[in-house]
């Protein structure tokens, strides 16, 4: 068997398929090749995600080659996923999840407390509001790009501070100097997994050796989360869902871009009801003021 995997062209990314091309390879002994396709996300790199059309940035191109057969299936970070799929195409597969936080990442040494008075850069709205949450008067500058880019301009003066995902950091073997990981902060929705998608039904034998069980319950509560709310990168969100002795929690929020107002709620339930518990969590964030922040948003 001979298929062919689709994945964007950074290192993160080159990593996440490598890691997915390894498995299949040495499991199932596959020949896989590896397919670089460059998305809308990966051109434009100077403007917020929200003010270029959000979830799906990073994915659209290369969900279009899995339709018309360039390609068999595709690697994801989870995160970049929106919440509706395609129709034909499904996530057949949800790898175990890496450590789904968010680190600040300093020029110097800083404690959370310090950070008022310092430049931190993030493009990411569910970041920027949660800072501004804790930290009303946290100077918060845009910064796109690949995790290398980021880090980079982070060395070269342009930031304080940048927030970034620990997965990534993890992934690439990344160690740097001064960060500390923001557990006070909910990770975006799917943070840290990975996602295999392919067209309906296909590769059951990939899903049998990648798939996690215990991530994918998780994820599936958060994606009904994001699903409720609209799916969409404009309006700050987050989620973590957390499987622990038989029971399923689940984390999540709904806020202004600037950190106020700021609904956050945990419930928890039977495994079983994962999409169920992610539907009620939002639906009670909406009621409970979060509504009136997406209509604000214009969404």
């Amino acid at each position: 068997m001979r298929i062919r995997i689709g994945t964007r062209g950074s290192k993160l990314a080159l990593w996440q398929a490598n890691y997915v091309k390894g498995r299949i390879e040495e499991e199932l002994g596959w020949e896989v090749e590896l397919v670089k396709i460059k998305t809308k996300g990966d051109k434009i790199t100077d403007v917020p995600l929200a003010k270029v059309g959000g979830k799906g940035l990073f994915v659209k191109e290369i969900e279009e080659a899995l339709l018309d057969g360039r390609i068999d299936i595709a690697v994801h970070s989870l995160k970049d996923m929106p919440s509706v799929l395609p129709e034909g195409l499904e996530i057949i597969a949800v790898t175990e999840r890496e450590e789904p936080w968010d680190v600040l990442v300093s020029r110097k040494p800083l404690s959370f407390d310090e950070l008022s008075t310092h430049r931190v850069g993030t493009s990411s709205l569910r970041r920027t509001a949660q800072l501004k949450h804790f930290k009303p008067e946290v100077a918060v500058l845009p910064l796109r790009g690949n995790l290398d880019t980021r880090l980079r301009k982070l060395s070269e003066g342009e930031f304080d501070a940048i927030i970034v995902a620990l997965a990534g950091l993890k992934r690439l073997g990344v160690v740097p100097e001064h960060f500390f990981v923001l557990d006070n902060f909910i990770p975006a929705i799917g943070q840290g997994a990975l996602a295999v998608e392919a067209r309906a039904g296909a590769f059951p034998e990939i899903r049998s050796i990648l798939n996690c069980d215990k991530t994918e319950i998780e994820v599936k509560a958060e994606r009904a989360f994001l699903e409720t709310i609209g799916g969409s990168c404009q309006v700050p969100v987050g989620a973590f869902g957390r499987l622990d002795g038989g029971r399923l929690y689940l984390k999540g929020f709904i806020a202004h871009p600037e950190g106020y107002p700021f609904y956050e709620d945990e419930i928890s339930g039977a495994p079983e009801k994962a999409y169920q518990l992610g539907i009620t969590l939002a639906r009670a964030l909406l009621e409970r003021g979060g509504s009136e922040v997406v209509k604000e948003l214009g969404l």
